[in-house]
């Protein structure tokens, strides 16, 4: 048929080869080469593009796909896809979209544009947004209701925070509405930063994410980009407690160098072992470009291939290229559909004589200049908002006389596929060429011109109305044409009101760089004397300013702008917020000292005396004092009495935060001070935000700081912490901070290994809201609580200490990091000496006197020679650590201390010794009639080994105490003080020349030590047990 269909017989088959290779290609596709030709008139007839269809990427695609199913086995990795504007890299992308929805997963997708008013930041949240949405459709209502609850166990009262970055988390409860609303600003507004929302965004996706529903992120156009959203990206695939995804990321590599976000992306990945795969598109072979022409103009390959050569030198098979280049052949006439010969007909000589840039750009425009004016419009008002535009939007525009025409041009527009309209509501260009073809209609000097008219324009229809996020396009437009604000002085306050409105928006939102820039803009608007003409307002833009800064880390910027309200603020309670703001930084920047300065100085011109040195005998008085105070005080009538003067609410902010400087930088003894300071203003005057706290930290002090041991008052301490947290429901105070501090203190009496689990809660919840010292110090707690606890095996704990090491590092939280080493090496040392894992600290050198770390120190020393057995290290260090022995935390310690002297009376007798053992057997019996699941076990084995000490001859008793102190063990959940009772009784077996009842405790001690994951312990006890077989 072609032949004939041939005037000149060109296309006629030379050899029978060709007829097979057609009739194969006819029978495997033949919608390809068959249409109805006879319902289709000449100049209707369009070009058939198979835009679903991928074209020469074989190798690509299969490799994307081996890739994603590496994903679903559980694991995060990256695919990266550089190559020109056109080249296919967004289809590459498509091609997997099915796949993930078969296997249960989310595709969710951001393109980033360089013009728009969202930043990058913006836009990787605006995708987790519409996540939820797709949760919420996908899942069934029984699974919705589990994802529900364990987001609400997570997130706790910190699903406000989550819903201020995704407010379409509300759509998966209908109770997180509720708990949204109930977000307080403050505190939290001003600690937060990007890290902890990424940190928060982190804590979403490892509940929503899963190796049966994988999250697909991809971030289109990375080369507009930054830092932020990229550090973002790291965080999720970085993670290795439980999300899972796979992160697609496209890029123009002609716009990508060295130094760039993106190649910093890579390298970071690969520093941190996530698997990162990396390909270039480059434009199409001339095989497979014939094959898109030919399925274009459903002609068989060798019948177009003479085009396809043509078309492949002038466009250097970049695919957008040669779409476009084809179309505008066939609105030129060089290729023409023939109704005679019912095929497409092209003049190659005149094609071949085409001059055209090697720059799609150049065939975009001169097609744009050819239209209507009224679609001009259009797509040049839609170039300036960026690569789409809200239907909205188009509304308010013609309203106004200047626009009224604008929408006119929209179906041309859509007709001749520049733009497309989508159900949510906006009008996007098809591609991002198109949208640079568009701006580059509107001629370089009138650009800051059209934006700042389309920003006046709309500022002027929508003032006065609730845009929501419109309002962000509104600020960013006039922006542009900061040059014409600057001459019209009747705008500058209106405009640098606009800027704060969308800045504090953005705070709310939780994207600080862009607030940032948003106040930023509003300042450079004020006059010159704003500090006296408009005060207020200079004060408040400032102050956010300030915030801004601080939590985009910008640290100089905020500490100089708040340094600046210090000095132009006109009287100290204006001052207030912005030296509070610069204590918050000084913590977070590990500079205590100048933050207990500033305090100390703020605190003076409040009126308060703060002593140039808290004496350990000044802390003895003011600690009984606040206590019987708080006797006499404390009742239903005080409850109802409220602290009403600022000033006096200031005294005491200022006095919680010293005392947290003075954790850090002054001896142990002091932050009582402070503590007690906050409960007698509290007591005197009324309840304020930090009362609740205040009352937690005196139970810890009142725990701690008794004559005789902590567990003497447990109940009077139990009190002060039960009325602590119904004084914080009664003023919808924050509880993060109190369940901190209760474990800490009263926490004790509570089992530590829901204790550890709170503290995880803790540390989250302080990480996400910006308050990375609670944070940190909830990690470390979290640590010890399932240490002593064996709540995890000794590898899942050195997991998760090394997760806590790799955010240390970000944070450049050097102090906290210390303090974590010593755990690491405890740990890495319990399984195999630090073989496999290395020790990675200096904690064999003795910190000085008086460092917080030294009782760390003392308490790991020995925790680590008396599992290795070394009982002389063991006794050495214990003498030392006497000094914290009053301490509730130090009962784990005088529990091993004990085991410890009777393991040294049983080669040589002490009555000395005895005597000691005999004083912590009196305490720990104490302490286990308060916290029974964690002190009964321990009191039993100290028991059953005195009594296998001193009663010798009584076997049969002794043997049942060791029995009592495995059970007991076995039901606290204490697997590692289980192996060791277990070890024990059979060490005293042994002695009774018992090998078979020997053989059984051993055995049981191997199992419980397996368990636990202490290769050192299984060890020794296998040597016994061979010890024991011959």
């Amino acid at each position: 048929e072609s032949a004939s269909d041939s005037e000149s017989g060109v296309d006629a088959y030379k050899t029978i080869e060709e007829v097979g290779k057609d009739l194969h290609l006819l029978l495997l596709d033949p919608d390809r080469f068959l249409f109805d030709r006879e319902a289709r008139s000449t100049d209707k007839m369009q070009l058939l593009y198979r835009k679903e269809k991928l074209y020469g990427r074989d190798k690509e695609e299969n490799l994307i796909t081996d890739t994603f199913c590496r994903v679903t086995r559980g694991r995060n990795e990256a695919f990266f896809i550089g190559g020109f504007s056109g080249s296919g890299k967004s289809m590459l992308v498509d091609t997997l979209r099915v796949n993930v929805k078969n296997v249960g997963g989310y595709v969710i997708k951001h393109k980033f544009d360089p013009i728009s008013q969202d930043t990058p930041l913006l836009g990787v949240i605006s995708a987790l947004n519409q996540l939820c949405l797709m949760i919420k459709k996908r899942l069934s209502p029984r699974r919705l209701a589990e994802l529900s609850e364990k987001l609400k166990d997570d997130f706790g009262a910190d699903i406000g925070l989550l819903a201020r970055m995704l407010p379409n988390v509300c759509a998966l409860s209908p109770e997180f509405s509720s708990l949204a609303g109930r977000v307080e600003d403050g505190n939290t507004s001003v600690k937060m930063s990007f890290r902890s929302v990424s940190f928060t965004l982190l804590r979403f996706v490892r509940l929503v994410s899963s190796a049966k529903r994988p999250i697909m992120l991809v971030l289109d156009d990375l080369q507009w980009a930054d830092d932020t959203a990229l550090d973002v990206v790291h965080t999720f695939l970085s993670d290795t407690m439980g999300s899972c995804m796979f992160f697609v990321g496209t890029y123009r590599d002609n716009e990508v160098q060295v130094g760039h976000a993106v190649i910093a992306l890579m390298e970071n990945l690969k520093i941190s072992n996530v698997p990162t795969n990396q390909v270039s598109l480059t434009g199409l072979d001339q095989e497979n470009l014939n094959e898109m022409v030919s399925d274009a103009l459903c002609l068989y390959p060798r019948i177009c291939k003479s085009l396809s050569d043509i078309v492949f030198q002038k466009t250097k098979g970049n695919p957008f290229f040669v779409l476009e280049f084809m179309q505008s052949l066939q609105s030129r006439g060089l290729l023409q559909y023939d109704s005679f010969q019912k095929r497409w007909v092209w003049n190659e000589d005149a094609i071949r004589a085409e001059e055209i840039t090697g720059n799609v750009l150049h065939l975009l425009s001169s097609k744009m200049n050819q239209l209507s004016n009224n679609m001009q419009l259009l797509l040049k008002v839609m170039a300036c908002f960026g690569t789409s535009t809200k239907e909205s939007v188009i509304g308010y525009l013609e309203e106004s006389s200047e626009y009224s025409e604008v929408r006119n041009g929209l179906e041309g527009a859509i007709s001749d596929g520049f733009v497309a309209v989508y159900a949510e509501g906006y009008i996007k260009f098809v591609h991002d060429k198109v949208r640079e073809a568009a701006y580059n209609l509107i001629p370089d000097g009138d650009k800051k011109q059209l934006h700042y008219d389309l920003g006046k324009t709309l500022y002027s229809i929508c003032e006065g109305k609730d845009v929501g996020n419109t309002i962000f396009l509104i600020a960013s437009q006039i922006n542009h044409g900061k040059e014409f604000i600057e001459k019209d002085d009747a705008l500058r306050i209106p405009v640098a009101k606009l800027n704060m409105k969308a800045g504090k928006m953005a705070l709310d939102g939780c994207d600080h760089k862009m607030a940032y820039s948003y106040f930023l803009a509003s300042e450079s608007l004020l006059p010159d004397d704003s500090w006296e003409s408009c005060y207020d307002l200079s004060l408040l833009v400032h102050l956010l300013m300030a915030r801004a800064a601080n939590s985009s880390c910008r640290y100089d910027e905020a500490e100089l702008t708040l340094y600046k309200i210090c000095k132009r603020a006109r009287c100290l309670q204006d001052k207030l917020p912005a030296y509070f703001l610069l204590v918050t930084i000084f913590l977070a920047q590990g500079n205590p000292v100048d933050a207990y300065t500033t305090c100390s100085s703020i605190l003076a011109q409040l009126g308060e005396t703060v002593p140039d040195v808290v004496t350990v005998e000044m802390v003895g008085c003011i600690i009984p004092e606040t206590l019987s105070m708080y006797s006499r005080v404390y009742s239903d009538d005080w409850l109802e009495k409220n602290m009403k003067d600022p000033k006096l609410c200031n005294i005491v902010k200022f006095y919680s935060v010293i005392g947290i400087a003075a954790y850090f930088c002054k001896p142990t003894h002091s932050p009582a001070y402070f503590v007690c300071k906050m409960v007698q203003m509290s007591l005197r005057n009324g309840i304020c935000q930090q009362t609740p706290l205040a009352l937690m930290q005196l139970s810890l002090i009142a725990f701690n700081n008794t004559s005789g041991i902590p567990f003497n008052n447990a109940m009077f301490v139990r009190c002060i912490a039960k009325n602590a947290f119904l004084l914080s429901d009664k003023i919808k105070s924050d509880k993060t901070m109190l369940c901190d501090t209760y474990y800490s203190g009263a926490g004790h009496l509570e089992s530590y290994q829901s204790g550890a689990k709170q503290l995880r809660k803790g540390f989250a919840s302080h990480l996400s809201s910006g308050d990375t010292n609670a944070a940190f110090y909830c990690a470390t707690r979290a640590i010890h609580f399932s240490l002593i606890s064996a709540e995890k095996d000794l590898t899942s704990s050195l997991k998760e200490i090394d997760y806590y090491l790799r955010l240390l590092k970000t944070y450049k939280s050097e102090l906290a990091m210390e303090f974590i080493l010593f755990y690491r090496e405890t740990v890495s040392t319990l399984i195999d000496r630090g073989e496999r894992y290395g020790i990675e600290t200096n904690s064999r050198q003795e910190p000085e006197p008086g460092s917080r770390l030294l009782e760390v120190f003392y308490f790991h020393a020995v925790l680590r020679n008396f599992w290795l057995g070394y009982t002389e290290r063991c006794h050495y260090f214990a003498k030392k650590s006497f000094a914290f022995s009053k301490q509730a935390s130090a009962f784990t310690f005088h529990f091993y201390y004990g085991l410890n002297l009777i393991d040294m009376c049983k080669t040589k007798a002490s009555s000395l010794k005895t005597k000691e053992v005999d004083q912590i057997i009196a305490s720990m019996r104490v302490a286990a009639s308060h916290a029974e699941t964690n002190f009964r076990n321990k009191l039993e084995l100290l028991e059953a080994e005195h009594y296998g000490l001193t009663a010798y001859r009584e076997s049969a008793v002794t043997l049942r105490a060791y029995d009592t102190a495995i059970a007991s063990a076995r039901k606290a959940g204490f697997v590692h003080e289980q192996g060791l009772a277990c070890e024990k009784a059979g060490f005293y077996a042994k002695r009774l020349k018992d090998n078979d009842r020997s053989l059984t405790y051993f055995n049981q001690a191997l199992e419980c030590y397996k368990k636990w994951g202490s290769s050192v312990k299984v060890g020794f006890i296998e040597k016994e047990l061979g010890k024991l077989n011959v």
